[in-house]
């Protein structure tokens, strides 16, 4: 007798699970809102693709949230640095996850939840709709959310250069 044909899909890995461009999107959104809230101009584009690299390897999350916000992008560099490999990794996980960056900036696009300006190299958070909410989050990624905000505030404050600079990572 043959089995009829499964319409089950194989279960997903934890890294398919998290790397996802929808995940993706949702933090480079909230960078966008972090980045924003000072004075309001975009981001630029390249920050953008450092955003999937820092949070979503755990140690440097677990990094970001434990530096205050005010402590600033230099005092988080000098944590990540204590082990010289820690801030050199950055740079491969932004060349490796590039991709998924280009993806999840994609369907933030599609979604509204960002806005890309070609020409300047930006990247704007935009509001939510008045009648949207904001998504309710599993519990194990709801420490996601303040650390890209976090990141944004950081990053707005350095400026593209001095980020670069600060995290050994070439754009």
């Amino acid at each position: 007798m043959i089995s009829p044909p499964s319409d089950r899909r194989r279960p997903l890995s934890e890294p398919e699970i998290v790397q996802n461009p929808a995940l993706g999107a949702y933090m480079i959104w909230q960078f966008g809102l972090g980045f924003q809230a000072e004075d309001a101009r975009p981001a630029p584009l390249p920050l953008a693709f450092l955003v999937l690299p820092l949070l979503l390897h755990r140690r440097t999350l677990e990094m970001i949230g434990s530096t205050r916000k005010s402590s600033g992008l230099a005092l988080f560099a000098a944590k990540l640095g204590e082990e010289r490999e820690n801030l050199l990794a950055v740079h491969e996980r932004a060349l490796l996850l590039r991709s998924l960056t280009l993806q999840s900036v994609a369907m933030g696009s599609r979604a509204k939840l960002l806005t890309v300006d070609y020409t300047a190299a930006t990247v704007r958070a935009n509001a939510l709709e008045p009648k949207s909410k904001k998504p309710a989050l599993p519990e194990r990624i709801k420490g996601v959310s303040g650390a890209a905000e976090k990141l944004g505030h950081w990053f707005c404050k350095a400026g593209l250069h001095q980020v670069a600079t600060t995290l050994r990572v070439e754009f």
